[in-house]
């Protein structure tokens, strides 16, 4: 491990303009990564909103590609936006968290200071997680869209049910009218789908979770799928709008007829926990859970 952690001497750092927090401590993070001899590298808009010294990289594809590690400044949905781009690559990611909740942003920005040390030595372990991919046409027009949290297929701002047929390795499961359907990827069980009443299964696990959004027929409850099997969607009731979304970015509206692929990606990304955590232990911590162990 300590050889591990002798390798990250070019570290790029990602934060979100969109949170005043982020730029102190992206500066903060520079300053001490400079201290420790550590190359320090960033993206454009990084550079930009957060105004530190170091090598700056037009976007954090890029980026990626020139690091060791990268540290994202921001929440969940800024581990997603750079998931997205950086799908593929094999440079870790360690998200540091700007408030709230934050499954993916595993450092608190308070702890910044001991996680850098922590990180220094060699007290971490990568966690590969799986990212799920959504390809099909769209009135038309090819999609494909990858996720690491989840595909969403829901109506639009109008309060109508739509009905989607869904089977998986060409066997039907049902007819779902519904104001949608949430497909989640392991790492995704305790974002959306959590809220629609779906499982939580751990980030490592090999499942999709399947969760229809206010179904109209009771009986449908949230399914727990083989991560190897290949689900398809068609949309039957679109009137008057249904959206396909990738992590909550919307990658096309679709039509009576079309149908959507959804599978495990090729891809993966790598993460970087710190110190003896687990997901058990965030579980406790974040969401307030209380009582005796057995």
């Amino acid at each position: 491990m300590k050889k591990t952690a002798e390798h990250f001497q070019r570290i790029g750092l990602v934060g979100n303009a969109e949170k005043p927090a982020a730029a102190a401590s992206v500066r903060a993070a520079a300053q001490l990564l400079r201290r420790s001899g550590r190359e320090v590298f960033c993206d454009a808009i990084t550079g930009a909103f957060a105004k530190i010294k170091g090598r700056v990289l037009p976007d954090t594809a890029t980026l990626a590609r020139a690091v060791d590690l990268l540290i994202i400044f921001g929440g969940d949905g800024t581990m997603l936006h750079v998931a997205r781009q950086i799908a593929g690559s094999h440079t870790p990611m360690l998200g540091v968290n700007i408030g709230g909740l934050g499954f993916l942003t595993a450092v608190p920005s308070e702890q910044l200071a001991t996680a850098l040390k922590l990180l220094g030595q060699g007290k971490f372990r990568f966690e590969s997680r799986a990212l799920i991919a959504a390809t099909g046409n769209a009135n038309g027009t090819p999609i494909q869209a990858t996720a690491l949290n989840d595909i969403v297929i829901s109506r639009g701002a109008a309060s109508r049910l739509i009905a989607l047929d869904v089977s998986v390795e060409g066997e039907p499961i049902t007819r779902y009218r519904c104001d949608g359907l949430i497909i989640s990827s392991p790492t995704g069980s305790t974002a959306y789908s959590l809220a629609a009443g779906g499982a939580i299964v751990l980030p490592t696990a090999e499942v999709f979770v399947l969760t229809p959004i206010c179904p109209h027929a009771l009986s449908n409850r949230s399914i727990i799928l083989p991560l190897s099997a290949t689900l398809r969607v068609k949309a039957i009731k679109t009137e008057p709008a249904t959206f396909l979304n990738a992590d909550g970015q919307i990658a096309g509206e679709l039509i009576n007829g079309d149908e959507i692929t959804i599978r495990r990606s090729r891809s993966t990304v790598r993460l970087v926990h710190l110190g003896n955590g687990s997901f058990l232990e965030a579980l406790r911590r974040k969401l307030h859970w209380r009582g005796t162990y057995l």
